[in-house]
């Protein structure tokens, strides 16, 4: 028997497939999320929250979407910071154009040093840059 997970980070594309239905996506994404939620908790961070707000024009009805679905909220801690920025810097040495670092560096990080698993559609940064976190992908 297997121990279930330390929980699952959920990436904003997963959850914007939920909240708008997207027709290409939402099957996966739905059952995804729920084999994610058998096996442990559900999470987001700021960042996922502050990118699927912009969709609720009030922050109680945002709220009261994620506490209908299970999510729990959760801080990043600051060691994350510090990885999001030594794989950001790595991005640029590759010749990576962005100023700042992308969400999903955040994200990654934040699984990386928590030991969560990330459910997203976009795999390819996180796998690039975050190798060691487990990912749930299309």
């Amino acid at each position: 028997m297997t121990e279930p997970s330390p929980g699952t980070l959920v990436d904003s594309n997963v959850l914007f497939d939920l909240v708008h239905r997207d027709a290409a996506w939402v099957d996966w994404s739905r059952a995804a999320f729920a084999a994610a939620a058998d096996d442990g908790p559900v999470l987001i961070n700021l960042v996922v929250y502050a990118e699927v707000s912009v969709g609720f024009a009030a922050y109680e009805d945002f709220d009261d979407a994620l506490a209908g679905a299970g999510v729990v909220r959760v801080g990043i801690p600051w060691e994350a910071g510090f990885l999001a920025g030594r794989a950001f810097l790595q991005y640029r040495r590759r010749g990576g154009m962005k100023r700042s670092p992308p969400p999903d560096f955040f994200i990654g990080a934040h699984a990386a040093v928590l030991g969560l698993r990330v459910l997203t559609r976009d795999a390819s940064r996180y796998r690039t840059y975050f190798p060691t976190v487990e990912l749930i992908t299309p």
